[in-house]
């Protein structure tokens, strides 16, 4: 899921601002357009997240992920001969129907969860590795991509590389969960059928259905925070790379600034993975958010190589903290045998609301010429996603007796 990871970098997710301005020069097309292609994505996976997170319970991810990444691949190669602004758009609703790439991706994430309980922070570490190595790689690849065959051409490889890369991984290597294999957790070691007695070795874990989880408070406290933070990063995500651009500063550095994001990103991750069976995972979600805000707040005043970089390496740092909640919590808060159908319920939710602000960005610069007051807006909102995610506490378990007085 690492590598899967790091070949989603070329599937025009983070190198995606890398093709606004060149692409939108030459067709014609408005940044609200390029908005709305990342909010037809992420529509369009949460109307399949349902489906997709019941299958991953059921059946798991070994057949599911190389039929997406196929779907994705081909949706990025059509990409390079498009030439309208409602090709651009169905294409990318295309790539959220597959569920692969993009944000609310559950197919390289859940299984992970499936496999590990006690040692679930330092797995999600490991699997992020992949996302700066990816970068790493294709990010700045993508600026020589267009430099070379221009955007064109660049979409072709892209989509070639990424599918040609995960398919077959898929295939070989992913099983849905170690109890199909004869397995535990962890690597816990099964005992024969006639074995009994207590297993300290293997991890417990309560595990909530769906039905339990949605009727619980703290799952719908973490969709509302989620979803107010992934609305603030929708409206800078897509448009600070053309907005650098626009600022006269160099394609090149910002795709290496860029690719430094997601290394950051993938630090972040890493070190929240590690830390996390020592602190609350969501006192370092609040760490996460806070830190995105800042990001934002440097991203407006970045008028200059040095500021913009660290913008990016911030934003990164913030991001990362925000992927590893993502794919934590939810576990974390409500177990792993019913995972893939909680986080169903939850991913179109955050996925509709955060799909605004991408467009709502893109109509704000191109009636007014600039993006500063809707990027403050999203710098208030994750201050309040910071502030709100430290205050909300894992849920009791249903049916689980009152804590006894001291």
């Amino acid at each position: 899921m690492a590598v899967a990871s790091a070949a989603n970098m070329a599937m025009v997710t983070l190198n995606f601002g890398l093709f606004v301005k060149p692409m939108g020069d030459e067709l014609g097309i408005g940044r609200a357009t390029f908005g709305w292609a990342q909010t037809a994505r992420q529509f369009a996976t949460s109307a399949t997240s349902p489906l997709t997170g019941r299958l991953l319970d059921r059946y798991g991810a070994q057949l599911m992920l190389p039929m997406a990444t196929l779907v994705t691949g081909g949706a990025i190669v059509a990409l390079g001969y498009s030439d309208s602004a409602w090709q651009l758009v169905a294409l990318f609703a295309a790539m959220g129907l597959a569920g692969m790439s993009g944000p609310g991706a559950m197919m390289t994430s859940v299984p992970v969860m499936k496999w590990f309980v006690r040692k679930r922070g330092k797995a999600v570490s490991f699997m992020s590795l992949g996302i700066p190595i990816g970068a790493l790689i294709f990010v700045p690849l993508t600026q020589v991509f267009i430099d070379l065959w221009g955007w064109r051409g660049a979409f072709v490889a892209l989509g070639i590389i990424g599918a040609g890369v995960v398919a077959p991984l898929g295939l070989i290597f992913v099983r849905r969960q170690p109890e199909d294999m004869g397995l535990l957790p962890d690597g816990a070691q099964a005992l024969p059928s006639a074995a009994s007695g207590p297993r300290p070795d293997v991890p417990e874990e309560h595990s909530w259905t769906a039905r339990e989880a949605v009727r619980s408070f703290a799952f719908w406290r973490l969709v509302a925070i989620f979803s107010m933070v992934m609305l603030a990063t929708g409206i800078l995500g897509v448009h600070r790379i053309p907005s650098f651009l626009d600022r006269g500063l160099s394609a090149r550095l910002v795709s290496f600034a860029t690719a430094f994001d997601a290394v950051c990103a993938g630090i972040s991750t890493f070190t929240m993975g590690m830390l996390v069976g020592k602190l609350p995972s969501r006192r370092l979600g609040g760490v996460g958010f806070g830190l995105l805000a800042a990001a934002s707040v440097l991203t407006i005043y970045a008028n200059n190589t040095p500021v913009m970089a660290l913008s990016m390496a911030v934003f990164g740092l913030g991001i990362g903290g925000m992927m590893f909640l993502q794919n934590f919590m939810w576990a974390e808060y409500f177990g792993r045998a019913h995972l893939g159908s909680i986080r169903g319920v939850a991913t179109p939710v955050m996925l509709v609301v955060g799909g605004v602000g991408g467009p709502l960005a893109g109509y704000v610069y191109d009636a007014t010429g600039s993006y500063n007051n809707i990027w403050w807006a999203g710098v208030g909102l994750m201050l309040l996603g910071a502030v709100a995610m430290v205050l909300t506490r894992p849920p009791r378990r249903p049916h689980a007796p009152p804590p006894s007085a001291p």
